[in-house]
């Protein structure tokens, strides 16, 4: 039998071999794997993501990379954004150049909005089939509220217009978006997208038809028949509320009342825990901003969308896949960037603007002009 010295003198080598096998751990310090089991930050989380996709920003789509440059440099200022920005206006100068020399006249309209409505026909999912079966008595609808539309609002956000401005304005005016923004098969179809179109509307001076779709809206969309909606229309529905907010906050440019819209703020905080549960990231993250484009940030709803938001990035990765283990960029590039404004808010900014920020704005694409140059070429045209 070992003796007392004997024993003391084994538990002594042991610890001599543990010490030599793993020289750079010290007692209370964590080793690596123990440090993992931490959970990040919120901010953490965004900074994983927004750094995963800058890295690859510009292997994205014009749009894609547009859309992620313009919605962080109103978010940050940081000119490290401009690039995708100048994409963005060089996507939006080429649509509103073919649309204003190529597809003005009614049945230059018809002919490119049966062509775009055909890539609904066929397409698998609740959300197509509705969209392709509603929209091929209107469409005329794919052109102007879902190009035209999207490409004249975001060139005037810029502080620019297109050269022949007056010419698309016209052609806007021969349509009545109401009939479009109060069909509640409309809505069902693209209740988002007319949120936006509304608005774009009335920042653009034509048509204001923004109270009207909302009256349409919450006649369409009654709570108490919530439980009747599939789990499709159930996130069109939620997808229509935050677009208002969104697009009233001028897409993230101004912070919003949220008095103006209490109807929306009183039915998130009721039904959040169904809202996360019943719809996908993009919209839940939106819920979210919604509360923080109205200052409200320590809301309990906000750390309800962010727990849900940071529990959807899967471990050891540094995204959101669009489904499960799908992790492509430009898919996933929506409901990731939401994921970084929602973890990571800082603040809206009114950016970036012709008029005060001329860096971005040295060389516009062809087709775009400051606003006041865009008036004065048409008081020559008009004046022969």
């Amino acid at each position: 039998m070992l003796n007392k010295c004997g024993i003391a003198s084994i538990l002594f080598i042991i610890f001599i071999c543990q010490s030599i096998a793993a020289p750079n751990t010290q007692i209370g310090t964590p080793t690596a794997n123990e440090a993992t089991t931490f959970p990040p930050s919120y901010q953490d989380s965004a900074d994983q993501i927004a750094e995963y996709y800058e890295q690859r920003l510009y292997t994205l789509p014009a749009f894609k990379a547009g859309h992620y440059a313009l919605r962080m440099y109103r978010q940050t200022l940081d000119n490290k954004y401009a690039a995708g920005i100048w994409q963005d206006m060089a996507r939006v100068a080429s649509t509103l150049n073919h649309f204003a020399n190529d597809v003005t006249t009614p049945e230059a309209i018809y002919l490119y909005s049966q062509q775009r409505l055909s890539s609904y026909k066929g397409r698998q999912g609740e959300r197509s089939r509705l969209r392709f079966s509603v929209t091929k008595h209107h469409p005329e609808y794919i052109y102007l509220g879902v190009d035209l539309l999207s490409a004249m609002a975001r060139a005037d956000e810029y502080g620019l217009k297109h050269k022949h401005d007056k010419r698309l304005r016209q052609v806007l005016r021969k349509y009545d978006f109401s009939l479009y923004a109060t069909d509640p098969q409309m809505i069902r179809a693209w209740a988002a997208q007319l949120a936006n179109q509304v608005f774009w509307l009335r920042q653009l001076g034509e048509q204001d038809v923004v109270e009207a779709f909302i009256q349409a809206f919450r006649k369409t969309y009654p709570d108490d028949q919530d439980k009747a909606l599939s789990k499709q229309q159930y996130e069109n529905k939620i997808y229509g509320m935050t677009h208002i907010i969104i697009a009233a906050s001028g897409y993230y440019q101004h912070p919003v009342s949220a008095a103006d819209y209490q109807w929306i703020y009183h039915y998130f905080r009721t039904n959040i825990e169904t809202i996360i549960a019943r719809t996908k990231p993009d919209v839940i993250a939106e819920v979210g901003l919604s509360f923080l484009l109205a200052g409200l940030d320590k809301d309990p709803v906000v750390t309800q969308t962010r727990q849900a938001i940071q529990a959807a990035i899967p471990p050891l990765k540094q995204m959101i896949p669009s489904g499960k283990d799908d992790f492509n960029l430009a898919l996933g590039e929506h409901r990731n960037l939401l994921a970084i404004m929602l973890l990571g808010w800082q603040q809206p900014h009114a950016a970036p603007k012709y008029d005060q920020n001329p860096a971005i704005f040295r060389d516009l694409p062809y087709g775009l002009e400051p606003k006041q140059a865009a008036q004065d070429q048409n008081q020559k045209t008009d004046d022969g």
